[in-house]
């Protein structure tokens, strides 16, 4: 038996990108049940990909409820749905053999890994103060992507002084905007910059300097994406909502380094059961931006433990 549930978690704070607010994280869980067993997934649902709760809902539902993890490959395509239940199946085998995903993966045991903590876009007197509340956390990430972002960084370094950053724009720059800051950015010690144009007008990446490293999101689902990426990019940010699940994302990681990519493994904001198979991917990463839970006022009844900015595996009794 298959079954989909919504869920919402409201966010600790309001969320902004420069696509918009929210207040509320929509997400579903998936619920996949075999002789006794019960195996769960989670995903959320994401507009710019053209998805919404119910048109998820309805590509689950429509899945027979005996589909393998396997032929679920090509029954769906990469996305929130595909992802869900490919976790929920993953968790399944896990439960039904007693042996952990890690080991059914063919992977190495766990360990924790240090997230990145998300500054959602704001004015730059409250991105100081949201900096100088997260200055002991060793990597930051600011939400950007106005024409006008300078005095966001500037007030995001100056509450921060010692902390790592890195820069997400969610599409929000353009060509001319973003070779104007780039020298800003190398300037304040940014790291790293995440899909500063559009992913439809990322070719002018080729065509303009790149000082430091740069990231694609929106430009990368799976392994289909990597041959355009050639030229515009430095590293891939693998999130399970886009590879479609766990399987496809190992197989994305595993493809990207070896033509030369480094590793961001992120998330859209969900539970820590949306997280926690993504820890497994996160492994070895150069960048792991898994705070979903961090951003949340509340969580699943066994959450994923954090130490600080520092996210353990999970509970076997949460996942995998």
């Amino acid at each position: 038996m298959i079954r989909v549930t919504r869920d919402s978690f409201p966010f600790r704070e309001t969320f902004t990108i420069s696509r918009g607010s929210r207040t509320v994280a929509e997400v579903l869980t998936v619920t996949v049940t075999r002789d006794g067993v019960t195996g769960q997934g989670e995903c959320v649902p994401y507009a710019r990909y053209g998805e919404s709760l119910d048109s998820v809902t309805d590509q689950i539902e429509w899945m027979p409820a005996d589909i393998t993890r396997g032929a679920l490959q090509g029954a769906l395509p990469a996305g929130a749905a595909r992802n869900a239940l490919d976790c929920a199946l993953w968790d399944l085998e896990a439960k039904a053999t007693g042996q952990p995903v890690w080991q059914l993966a063919g992977l190495t045991a766990p360990g924790p890994v240090t997230s990145a903590f998300t500054l959602s876009l704001d004015t730059p007197e409250n991105m100081r103060a949201a900096a100088a509340k997260h200055a002991h956390r060793p990597l930051l990430k600011i939400k950007l992507g106005t024409p006008d972002d300078m005095p966001r960084l500037e007030a995001v370094r100056a509450g921060a002084p010692s902390a790592r950053i890195i820069v997400d724009a969610n599409e929000g720059w353009t060509a001319e905007v973003y070779a104007d800051l780039a020298p800003h950015l190398v300037a304040l010690g940014v790291e790293l910059v995440e899909q500063p144009l559009p992913a439809d007008d990322d070719d002018l990446l080729q065509e303009i300097a790149r000082p430091l490293p740069v990231c694609a999101d929106e430009s990368c689902h799976d392994r289909a994406s990597l041959p355009d990426l050639k030229g515009k990019y430095d590293m891939v940010n693998i999130k399970l909502d886009k590879t479609g699940g766990l399987t496809e994302a190992l197989a994305l990681k595993a493809a990207a380094e070896a033509q030369g990519y480094d590793i961001m493994v992120g998330c859209m904001v969900g539970s820590s059961l949306a997280i926690a198979p993504a820890v497994l991917v996160a492994q070895g990463a150069a960048i792991t931006d898994l705070d979903g839970p961090l951003l949340l006022g509340s969580d699943r009844d066994t959450p994923l433990t954090f130490e600080g900015s520092t996210v353990h595996p999970p509970d076997p009794a949460l996942w995998g």
